[in-house]
């Protein structure tokens, strides 16, 4: 799946990475906050490797995806490295 992840600076340093299918708008509900164009167009697969993207596991940001429209960094994997990439 090709997708474009933004990231937005949180407290202490930390990062959230939200990741939406590529093309698609923001969605509503996100779009009064900071989000900052990260990368475009990655290949972003569940390959089953248990390799981390953006601090999004893959099969838990497929399901975010299949039931919101998008995916976002949960609280506990949050990431000081603002280049964190796949």
């Amino acid at each position: 799946m090709k997708v474009d992840v933004y990231k937005r600076p949180d407290t202490d340093g930390l990062y959230s990475y939200l990741v939406i299918p590529h093309e698609k708008p923001l969605p509503q509900e996100v779009t009064n906050t900071d989000w900052m164009m990260h990368e475009q167009d990655v290949n972003f697969e569940g390959n089953g490797n248990g390799r981390k993207h953006f601090t999004l596991e893959p099969d838990d940001a497929f399901r975010q995806i299949g039931e919101k429209g998008y995916a976002i960094s949960h609280l506990c994997d949050r990431s000081r490295d603002a280049g964190l990439s796949n």
